[in-house]
């Protein structure tokens, strides 16, 4: 039950404040009445956890994810298509919306709608939960008056957006897990298997063979040094988070993505597709050229793509066409160069830039395809020497025992 706070007079015409809970405000006029109070004005209390709660999500300004974004983008658009007001269509979206970060970011945006400001500045109000891309189309579309067609566009590219990226996890996912496991057993077997086979060769006495040895030593070592090798490797990780957190390690660890072998294919295509699919969407949605490439920039997620869109943007400024920049950055491939030339000539630039989006989803999809299948025999294999091998020098001993009983 709601809670209200009133202002009434009572019967010497002394203002009494204070709180009372009720259905409604008539219940609590009528509630107020039987006591000879003559009430002057109600007003709802909101609950103070709401509040703080609401406070703290704006302030930190947490993180959407793209399926909530799709789902809003899209119920949006279909409720301003039906004639729904944006205001009402907020409320509607800010009731039903079940992630609690996500709730109090559009009650501010319907807040700040509702006091007169353009729906774009109300969301760019949160730039962690709507990219500059989400804010410049909702800007193209209150302008051009298409803001549900913009909303539905939104929608589409966030979905395809949210599946290329679903795509590319699986495929690092899968090789990241099994190698994880190796290293975890071999560390096991290394620290707590091996020691054990050790005793037991002491106790029989005689000359262990050179695999064992080596085997046996190495597990010593990894024993004996374990703070040190263990801490070597965690300021090591450190080191490297630092470095890439820095403009120069951040730009050579991109560069190192786009040209690693087997996974280097699949973050080009990755880089492509999305570089593609963005600048098609935004020219669509009437955005000009250049602010298209500098968004385009910011959000490709890659320091090497986003430099070589900048320098295309600045060559676009001096009076260049988008192809030959593009061309000299070699970060794209010619066939990519030579769709947006013809795009360019013919005036459908938007439509090949979603052709070539189009056609790299498809190349992921097959890389993703491809590369899980390599990756299988790999892991398999490579499990296999490693523990087998450690298995086979354990056993070595005692196959030269068995043989030593067998001839005597």
């Amino acid at each position: 039950m709601p809670t209200f706070r009133y202002v009434a007079k009572d019967k010497a015409g002394k203002n009494v404040t204070g709180t009372v809970s009720a259905e409604d405000e008539k219940g609590v006029v009528e509630s107020l009445k039987r006591e000879s109070l003559v009430v002057t004005s109600v007003k709802e209390e909101k609950a103070k956890v709401n509040k703080v709660a609401t406070a703290v999500a704006l302030k930190l300004g947490s993180k959407i994810k793209l399926s909530e974004l799709v789902l809003f983008s899209r119920q949006l658009a279909t409720m301003i298509d039906s004639g729904i007001p944006l205001l009402q269509a907020l409320d509607i979206l800010g009731e039903q919306v079940e992630n609690k970060a996500f709730k109090p970011i559009i009650q501010d945006v319907r807040k700040n709608v509702s006091a007169g400001s353009s729906f774009y500045k109300a969301l760019a109000r949160h730039p962690k939960a709507f990219s500059p891309l989400f804010v410049n189309m909702v800007k193209a579309g209150e302008s051009s008056g298409a803001l549900d067609d913009i909303m539905e566009r939104l929608a589409s590219y966030l979905e395809k957006t949210d599946s290329l990226i679903r795509k590319v996890r699986s495929a690092l996912v899968y090789p990241s897990v099994v190698t994880s496991m190796a290293v975890i057993i071999t560390l096991v077997m290394m620290l707590k298997v091996v020691p054990v086979f050790k005793q037991i060769f002491i106790d029989f006495g005689g000359k262990l063979p050179v695999p064992t040895q080596i085997l046996i030593s190495i597990s010593d070592f990894l024993i004996q040094y374990f703070f040190l090798w263990m801490g070597f490797a965690i300021a090591a990780g450190v080191a490297f988070s630092r470095y890439i957190s820095t403009d120069k390690g951040a730009t050579a660890f991109d560069a190192f993505k786009l040209n690693m072998p087997i996974f280097g294919v699949i973050f080009r295509k990755v880089a492509v597709s999305k570089f593609s699919r963005t600048l098609s969407t935004l020219v669509k949605s009437g955005v000009p050229i250049l602010s298209a490439l500098e968004i385009v920039g910011k959000t490709a997620g890659n320091r090497i793509i986003e430099q070589a869109v900048e320098k295309t943007r600045v060559s676009i400024r001096e009076g260049e066409n988008i192809s030959d920049p593009l061309m000299r950055s070699k970060v794209f491939p010619p066939l990519v160069v030579r769709m947006i030339a013809v795009g360019e000539q013919t005036g459908e630039l938007e439509k090949m830039l979603t052709k070539i989006a189009d056609f790299y989803d498809d190349q992921v999809d097959a890389a993703v395809s491809g590369l899980t299948s390599l990756i299988e025999p790999l892991v398999i294999a490579f499990l296999g020497i490693v523990i087998g091998g450690i298995v086979i020098c354990m056993f070595l001993p005692i196959f030269q025992l068995s043989t030593l009983v067998s001839g005597s």
